[in-house]
């Protein structure tokens, strides 16, 4: 996120010197300048910050493809939102408060979950906990949630296709590794498993994706949680941090 400082012919949306948010950056974006293709620089208003604007190019772009484009969530719906704290789940979380379902979430530490209930979440469970899917079993009277958002497949996906009701989706957002499951669990509940990976939305979808983002942080609905702020020249510690658990927001690079 920052200021434009040029604009290509034909660009009528943004203009030199407006602050703005990008995704899909073409040239790499740990740099004090950046190139983007002008569908993905979008207007950002003056109460929302530039590290916040840095948040939402991925996590929101994220969270949207996975709740809107895979999941289809709907109305009145149950939504598991697996580790809630960081970037993502923060992101979902807003998205989801608005649209009328119900969200449970988890965090591994006191911290992280009282984050993710500010952020929208009506119950939030420890996933360090080893019964937290039987009390997802429990808050949903043994029907299970229609609407898994998993961060961490490798560790979850087995376990998560126990507690889907009947014709439920898992979005996979994140994975560091494999994992065994049993495909039975899928069959007897008419279940899905979804993948998402933003390089295959079409531009189509990501004009629908910025125009959503966009009213969002007009209207106040969306307000990116920044964790932390590294310096530019600081990016292996960043990269050091993300990969350190509990997250709490987002990390964000910010030039010298």
């Amino acid at each position: 996120a920052g200021i434009i400082e040029a604009v290509g012919e034909g660009v009528t949306h943004v203009k030199v010197g407006d602050r703005v948010y990008g995704a899909r950056c073409l040239s790499g974006a740990y740099a004090e300048q950046a190139l983007f293709d002008a569908v993905h620089v979008q207007p950002i208003p003056e109460a929302v910050t530039f590290a916040q604007g840095a948040c939402l190019g991925i996590p929101y772009v994220t969270a949207y493809g996975a709740i809107v484009l895979r999941a289809k969530v709907k109305r009145r719906e149950t939504v598991l939102v697996h580790g809630a704290s960081g970037g993502v789940g923060t992101a979902a979380l807003q998205i989801l408060r608005q649209r009328g379902v119900r969200i449970i979430a988890t965090a591994g530490s006191e911290e992280g979950r009282r984050l993710a209930k500010e952020q929208g979440a009506a119950i939030v469970l420890d996933h360090h906990d080893p019964t937290h899917y039987e009390q997802v079993m429990r808050l949903t009277r043994q029907r299970g949630v229609q609407v898994i958002l998993e961060m961490l497949a490798n560790e979850n996906l087995a376990k998560d296709l126990t507690i889907l009701a009947h014709h439920g989706r898992v979005v996979v957002i994140g994975c560091r590794g494999t994992i065994e499951i049993d495909p039975r669990q899928l069959m007897w509940r008419s279940g899905s498993i979804l993948g998402l990976r933003l390089r295959n939305v079409t531009k189509a979808a990501y004009r629908k994706i910025h125009a959503f983002l966009v009213e969002g942080l007009r209207a106040g609905h969306l307000r990116p949680v920044v964790g932390k702020e590294f310096p530019l020249a600081q990016a292996a510690e960043a990269h050091r941090a993300v990969l350190q658990s509990p997250a709490y927001g987002n990390i964000v690079l910010v030039p010298d």
